[in-house]
């Protein structure tokens, strides 16, 4: 299993304020569901921010979001460590496969793969 990315997921009221703000720095807006907003450098666009106002699917926002690509392996590495499952294995209909896993600091991170 290989990690593709790692991005921070802000909680945000203001989204097209902050993307704004953040377009300062050279973030542009690369999707936008209405209650998550991606922002990513045209320069590196593994660079990214994701501005949320509350997850669509989940009981809970999400810290960060980490893409793998094999989020099937990823989960039941995750279950045989007895580590805690927030949101279950579940594919999106916006394109992905994703759950929810508790870190030891209690962060919630979202971990994903595109289909």
């Amino acid at each position: 299993m290989a990690v593709r990315r790692v991005v921070p997921n802000l909680g945000s009221e203001a989204a097209q304020e902050s993307r704004e703000f953040y377009g300062l720095l050279g973030f542009e807006e690369v999707m936008n569901h209405g209650w998550i907003m991606t922002l990513a450098s045209p320069s590196s666009p593994a660079a990214q921010i994701s501005l949320m106002t509350s997850d669509k699917t989940a009981p809970v926002n999400p810290d960060m979001s980490i893409e793998v690509d094999d989020v099937d392996v990823a989960y039941a590495v995750m279950r045989e460590s007895g580590a805690e499952i927030v949101h279950p294995l579940q594919d999106e209909e916006w394109g992905v496969r994703r759950f929810f896993v508790r870190d030891p600091g209690g962060r919630v991170v979202n971990v994903l793969d595109h289909r």
